[in-house]
């Protein structure tokens, strides 16, 4: 018997993926478990394992193809290679889990047409698209009418639309078109989504960050011999956000939109902006409060590797309470980074630099790090925000006190 493969849904607010790879061809054998295609979904590759063992029948999307939850992925004729998989849900990959719709019963030889097995869903999708179901032919178990089975039957009687041809040039020259697929077209979603639904404000600071490079150059050669970590500056630069966001809890929060409130978040997880060649990733580091220095670096070595990898789990992506984003790597000083919504706020800082500032009436060379801040109008002020900054600058300028906890 043919089985559908329906994409599942994977949770943490995933709607569709992209196929990366079919691992398998139409008419393969397949196990239970075993890996079919590979589909990047928000930002991550996972791979489908199927669900039932047998043969492969129809795949139904091409490489690059958008499918989304619910859409069949393949079709597997069960039987013929161990046991079959057990009917219904599937916990993560899979099918999707049985509805509690209720099902008409199968229709007794010679009762009228009309009595199609479909669900409640599927029945008033047909009358929204004007389909008669009972002149659908049902391809889901036992006959049942399925989604695409309706949605196939206006297919029928439309047209298909001409290809467009898309020119290679435009008025002024010769131009190249790149598919806005995968990582950046989970970007360019989330951005909008950002910008459209806060009122976002930038405010920028300047810390003397002498004392930390001292400190960092201090202790570096230490860390790396005795615990085989790699100590950057952004271990300290979360420490002191940290430290901020306890004295200036607003910033640690998101805003409910169906309640209207703010929420203000009693723990304090931490997305470090990680940029990979596919383009932005935002690992987080959960529970950021509760670990030192040295296990921050370590943790961001591990996430950042997975992320260039794309091997980085979806949970990881997610649970944010607010964010980092270092473009002081690529020479940058000042920018306005846009929140990972829904965070109210998010911390850009740039390249560690010489300059002169004044220090008890004289000109000194010190170690300059430039900070910009973007937060939600809506949830904060921007007294809230310069207060935020200040205390942060503190903190990177007196890196004793993030070392001594005050």
């Amino acid at each position: 018997m043919a089985r559908e493969f329906r994409f599942p849904d994977l949770g943490e607010g995933v709607t569709e993926g992209e196929i990366k790879k079919w691992l398998v061809k139409e008419g393969d054998l397949v196990r239970k478990d075993q890996s079919i295609a590979e589909v990047e979904t928000d930002k991550a590759i996972v791979e489908m394992p199927s669900p039932y063992s047998g043969r492969m029948g129809k795949l139904s999307f091409p490489v690059g193809g958008i499918v989304k939850v619910g859409e069949v992925l393949a079709t597997i004729e069960e039987g013929g290679q161990g046991e079959e998989a057990e009917a219904g849900s599937v916990s993560v990959v899979g099918e999707l889990p049985v509805s509690d719709e209720v099902v008409v019963s199968s229709r007794p030889e010679g009762r009228a047409p009309a009595a199609v097995q479909a669900t409640p869903a599927v029945r008033k999708l047909a009358r929204d698209l004007g389909v008669d179901i009972t002149t659908v032919k049902g391809t889901g178990p036992e006959g049942r009418v399925v989604e695409n089975d309706v949605r196939g039957a206006v297919a029928v009687t439309e047209e298909p639309p001409a290809p467009k041809v898309q020119p290679k040039f435009d008025l002024y020259g010769w131009v190249e078109r790149r598919p806005l697929r995968g990582v950046r077209r989970a970007v360019a979603k989330h951005m909008m989504e950002a910008q459209s639904k806060a009122a976002l404000v930038t405010t920028q600071d300047t810390a003397d960050v002498t004392e930390l490079v001292a400190l960092r150059e201090k202790v570096k050669d230490h860390v790396l011999q005795s615990k085989g970590v790699k100590l950057t500056y952004l271990p300290f630069i979360m420490k002191a956000v940290i430290a901020a966001l306890q004295s200036n809890p607003v910033l640690n929060s998101s805003m409910d939109e169906e309640t209207g409130e703010i929420v203000i978040k009693k723990y304090y997880n931490l997305g470090v902006a990680v940029a990979t060649e596919e383009g932005l990733m935002v690992p987080v580091v959960k529970a950021a409060d509760q670990k030192d220095i040295v296990a921050l670096a370590a943790e961001l070595k591990t996430l950042s590797d997975a992320a260039h990898e794309r091997k980085v789990d979806l949970a990881d992506l997610k649970g944010g309470t607010f964010s980092i984003t270092n473009y002081g790597v690529f020479g940058g000083t000042f920018a306005t980074p846009i929140p990972n919504h829904p965070e109210a706020a998010i911390l850009g800082t740039g390249r560690i630099y010489d300059a002169p500032l004044v220090l008890d009436g004289e000109v000194r060379p010190r170690k300059v790090l430039d900070l910009s801040l973007t937060f939600d109008h809506r949830i904060m002020d921007g007294a809230e925000a310069a207060r935020f900054l200040t205390d942060l600058r503190r903190f990177l300028e007196s890196p004793e006190l993030l070392l001594l906890g005050i």
